[in-house]
C-alpha cells in the first residue's frame, strides 16, 4: 500500500468512544500513529484510541472480523486483506501492533508451533520491519498466548527475540491479567514491546500492583470450563475463566457458571462482549450475513481484551522509570519467565507480576446485564461423567450442584 493511500480513520461506533480512563487536562499526550496488523475486531486498536493515538492501516484477512471492524471505524481506503500481501509499512507510522494468530502456540489449539501455518504469519512482522531497518517505527506491539513460553521449550519466544535483536530491537514483555483492568475475567495474555530507539521496560514493566489473594468459592459464582473436567477445570471464583475461541474441535464453547445451590448457567455472547471490554453487541456485524452465532464467540475468544490496550498505549505516552535492581540474567537453558526484558547483549528475568494495576472488579452476577442461559443436559452430563472419572479436587457442593442440575436438565427434557 502507498502511504498516499492511509488516511486516519475515525470511530463510526459513538459507544465505542468513551474511554474509562481520563487523560489530564493539563498533560498534553503524545498521540502515535497505528498500523494494525492481524487488526481481528479491533481490541487493540480500540483501547489505542481510547488513549488519544490514530489507526492508519488496517491489515485482516477473516471476513467475519473485517465486517466487524467496517461497522465499527471508518477504514476506507486503509485496509489490506492480506498481511502475505502486504509490500510495505506506513512510513509516517509510529507504532506497529500485530495480535498474530494463536492456534498454534495455544494449549486450545494445534500446538504445531511458531512455525505453524498460521501463527507462522508473525514472519510477515519481521519482513516489513526489515524494510524499515532505515527508519523504523518507534514501537512495536506483539500480543499472544501464555503457552508459547514454554512450547517446544520456548522455541517461539526465542525465535521472536532472536529475530528483534537481528533488526537491532531492544525488548521486554509480561504476563498481563485482563481482570486487573476491572472486568470478571481471568485472561492471561503475553505483551511484547520493542523499540530500536526507546526502552521498552518504562512502559511495559515499570508499573505493578501486585497479584491479590485468591477468593474463597465458598457461596460465589465461579466461572469454569465444562468441556474439561479431567486435567483441568479452569475455575475463577467471581469471574469467568479465559474466553477461547472455540474448543480442540473446533466448538465454540462459552464458559459455565456454577451458582451455588441454583445451577450451571452459560453467559450471553453479549455479555461475553463486556467481559472483553466492548460495547454489548460489538460482533453483532458478523452474524448480519448469515453466519452463526459461533463466529462471535470465536471472535471475542481471539480479541485483545480493550482495556488492557489501553493502559498499555496511556503508557507509551507517559512512561516510568524502571529500575532493574532485582532482575537476574537468564542463562541460555533457563525457561522464559513471566516477565523479561534483553537485547543483544544479554536477557533478564524482570521481577514483576500479571496484574500491572489493580481495579476492583464487580461480582459477576453483577456484572452481566443479559439473561443466562442453563447449560444444557448433555453438557452437564459430560462434565459430571469426566470430573468423577478424574482426580481433580472441587469447591464443596460443586460436583453436587452439577450432578443435580443434569438431573433436572434430563427430566425437563
Amino acid at each position: 500500500m502507498s502511504n498516499s493511500a492511509v488516511a486516519s480513520p475515525r470511530l463510526v461506533s459513538p459507544a465505542s468512544t468513551t474511554s474509562s480512563v481520563a487523560v489530564p487536562a493539563t498533560t498534553k499526550a503524545l498521540s502515535f500513529r497505528v498500523a494494525a496488523l492481524f487488526a481481528g475486531i479491533g481490541g487493540i486498536e480500540l483501547g489505542l484510541h481510547r488513549a488519544g493515538h490514530d489507526t492508519l492501516l488496517w491489515c485482516e484477512a477473516d471476513p467475519a472480523a473485517l465486517a466487524v471492524l467496517q461497522a465499527h471505524f471508518d477504514i476506507r481506503d486503509t485496509i489490506s486483506e492480506d498481511v502475505a500481501q502486504l509490500t510495505e509499512l506506513p512510513m509516517s507510522a509510529d507504532v506497529v501492533t500485530a495480535g498474530f494468530p494463536c492456534q498454534d502456540l495455544s494449549q486450545a489449539g494445534r500446538t504445531a508451533g511458531i512455525e505453524g501455518l498460521r501463527s507462522g504469519l508473525v514472519g510477515h512482522v519481521f519482513r516489513l520491519l526489515e524494510q524499515r531497518c532505515d527508519d523504523p517505527p518507534r514501537w512495536l506491539v506483539l500480543e499472544n498466548v501464555p503457552f508459547m513460553l514454554s512450547l517446544d521449550g520456548g522455541s517461539a519466544m526465542h525465535l521472536l527475540t532472536s529475530g528483534l535483536e537481528d533488526l537491532g530491537y531492544s525488548w521486554a514483555y509480561r504476563i498481563v491479567n485482563t481482570n486487573a483492568f476491572g472486568l470478571p475475567q481471568r485472561r492471561r495474555r503475553v505483551l511484547l514491546l520493542a523499540s530500536t530507539t526507546e526502552d521498552p521496560r518504562g512502559p511495559l514493566l515499570a508499573q505493578d500492583a501486585g497479584a491479590p489473594p485468591p477468593k474463597d468459592p465458598d457461596g460465589r459464582a465461579c466461572g469454569f470450563y465444562w468441556t474439561e473436567g479431567i486435567r483441568g477445570l479452569g475455575l475463577a471464583v467471581e469471574g469467568v475463566p479465559t474466553l477461547k475461541g472455540g474448543s480442540s474441535i473446533g466448538i465454540p464453547s462459552p464458559p459455565a457458571i456454577w451458582i451455588p445451590g441454583e445451577g450451571l448457567f452459560t453467559p450471553d455472547i453479549r455479555d461475553a462482549e463486556r467481559l472483553q471490554g466492548f460495547a454489548a453487541d460489538w460482533t453483532a456485524p458478523a452474524h448480519a450475513d448469515g453466519r452463526r452465532v459461533g463466529a462471535r464467540w470465536k471472535l471475542i475468544g481471539n480479541a485483545v481484551s480493550v482495556p488492557v490496550a489501553e493502559w498499555l498505549g496511556e503508557r507509551l505516552q507517559r512512561p516510568r522509570p524502571y529500575s532493574d535492581a532485582l532482575d537476574v540474567e537468564l542463562s541460555p537453558v533457563d525457561r522464559w519467565p513471566k516477565a523479561a526484558w534483553g537485547g543483544p547483549k544479554g536477557h533478564y528475568r524482570a521481577v514483576v507480576s500479571d496484574w500491572p494495576i489493580h481495579r476492583p472488579a464487580p461480582k459477576l452476577l453483577e456484572y452481566l446485564e443479559h439473561p443466562l442461559k442453563p447449560l444444557s443436559a448433555r453438557a452437564a452430563t459430560g462434565f459430571l461423567k469426566r470430573a468423577r472419572s478424574g482426580r481433580l479436587h472441587f469447591p464443596n457442593g460443586f460436583l453436587a450442584d452439577v450432578a443435580e442440575h443434569a438431573r433436572q436438565m434430563t427430566a425437563a427434557a
